[in-house]
């Protein structure tokens, strides 16, 4: 039986500090030159030398400002400040490779899904249906006052706004055009056929649109799906939308759970449990032998910012850990942050010690450290015990990390059958799941496609 093929992302942000905080003062780092095209383009080439099969980009709108009750530790350690818009590194990148996918992370609350639609539609023709889009709700009251509310919008109304955003996409992406709309014929004077384009009208609760897709349809209609949301309501979401789920894992007994809920939330929505891959986050230091990761393990460390990494935790979960000592327990509060952060806060038995100690390296993703083998080892070793398909590899150093990665890891896992020796053909979707470009029929998506050729239909 041949082996799971481990899938890979690489993690990276359109900031100086992404994960890792402090690294960017290592003098072999080159993160802040972020604002440059030719930093993208580099990354783009590099990450599809080691046949990476996508490069997924976080982002957030709003500033971390709960640490300390400012923006002075965000300020002088770069924690994701500033931070450029995704979406517009992906032209560039995609015009010097063939097979890198990009998954794009984009805040539906704050974006309108009829120009959001193009947006995605555009990015999709321009790579040849390369795309992906990270769906979040978004969780900073910074944001939520930045764009005019006066707090964060509660967490589970946020996935009903969601839902809904969703479905004004698919009758977009998938209804308003049918597959055989556009001729193309000069010689009639018939680009498109009018009776296959269809007006969507939508009025829900929370978004009201009539119009038509200003796009054609793209290689894939949809891009592909991921999310990132652990609790209730988030797999709720994801099992009817994701087609990749992000998680963030600590020990592998407690990340097959977290699998295991992902797939079972795909099956409650009628699909396969294979239609969602599972990605996690993940540190890896490697070098040619265990001593020598170990000696740039201990390098690493000696640049990065613990503190800058618990000011990011500190927005994740609402919590000001610089009101607490060093040894003083941390209260849980419920709030509207990310769940699966304050999660862990809950039997009250975290200090700002113990948050220090974790995040370490500046984050507080597993960090796997060895020689190739050993890397090798442990990646298999997650993959066969938890169920997960795949990683997002984040950057300590850049681009030390990844080009470490393609250099060491990448041909040990070749050897051992657990890593592709060449790309597939077709579009990010078809390379993921080696099926159809297209959304599969029993995702909720398919069902808003135009099967009848009715003019004037509307959706």
């Amino acid at each position: 039986m041949a082996k799971k093929k481990i899938l890979l992302n690489a993690f990276n942000m359109n900031c100086i500090g992404h994960i890792n905080h402090g690294l960017w003062t290592h003098p072999r780092d080159t993160s802040t030159q972020y604002k440059t095209i030719e930093y993208w383009t580099e990354l783009a080439k590099t990450l599809e030398r080691g046949l990476f099969d996508g490069l997924f980009i976080a982002d957030i709108v709003g500033v971390y400002d709960v640490y300390q009750n400012s923006i002075d530790v965000p300020l002088k350690e770069s924690i994701q400040l500033p931070v450029n818009d995704p979406l517009l590194l992906v032209s560039a990148m995609a015009a010097v490779t063939q097979n890198l996918g990009f998954g794009l992370t984009a805040n539906l609350t704050y974006e309108p899904p009829y120009l959001f639609a193009r947006r995605m539609s555009t990015l999709d023709h321009l790579s040849r249906g390369r795309v992906g889009w990270n769906i979040v709700t978004g969780y900073l009251d910074s944001a939520a006052k930045a764009m005019g509310l006066t707090e964060q919008v509660e967490h589970d109304r946020r996935y009903d706004q969601a839902d809904e955003y969703l479905e004004v996409l698919y009758k977009l992406w998938e209804g308003s055009w049918e597959d055989g709309a556009v001729l193309n014929d000069p010689q009639a004077r018939v680009y498109a056929q009018p009776g296959k384009v269809h007006k969507v009208e939508h009025h829900g609760g929370f978004y009201q649109v009539e119009g038509y897709h200003l796009c054609e349809p793209s290689p894939q209609r949809t891009p592909v799906l991921f999310q990132a949301g652990s609790s209730d309501r988030g797999l709720l979401f994801a099992g009817r939308h994701a087609e990749c789920v992000f998680i963030s894992g600590q020990n592998k007994a407690a990340t097959k759970v977290q699998v295991d809920k992902v797939r079972a939330s795909a099956v409650e929505a009628g699909r396969n449990p294979d239609d969602i891959k599972v990605f996690m986050g993940l540190n890896v230091i490697v070098g040619a032998t265990e001593a020598l990761a170990w000696e740039k393990h201990a390098e690493y460390l000696s640049y990065a910012s613990p503190e800058a990494g618990v000011a990011h935790f500190s927005a994740s979960t609402a919590i000001d850990f610089a009101q607490y000592e060093l040894d003083e327990p941390i209260q849980y509060v419920k709030s509207n942050a990310i769940q699966s952060a304050t999660k862990n806060l809950q039997n009250n038995d975290w200090t700002r010690r113990k948050l220090l100690e974790q995040h370490a390296l500046g984050g507080r993703y597993i960090t796997l450290v060895g020689s190739p083998e050993q890397v090798a080892d442990e990646l298999e070793s997650w993959i066969s015990e938890t169920g997960l398909d795949g990683f997002n590899l984040t950057r300590i150093v850049t681009p030390e990390s990844y080009v470490d990665f393609i250099d060491l890891v990448v041909p040990e896992l070749q050897k051992r059958g657990s890593y592709k020796t060449a790309y597939e053909t077709g579009t990010l979707r078809e390379k993921v799941f080696h099926g159809s470009a297209r959304l599969p029929e029993q995702h909720t998506g398919s069902t808003y496609r135009q099967t009848a050729s009715l003019t004037g239909n509307t959706l």
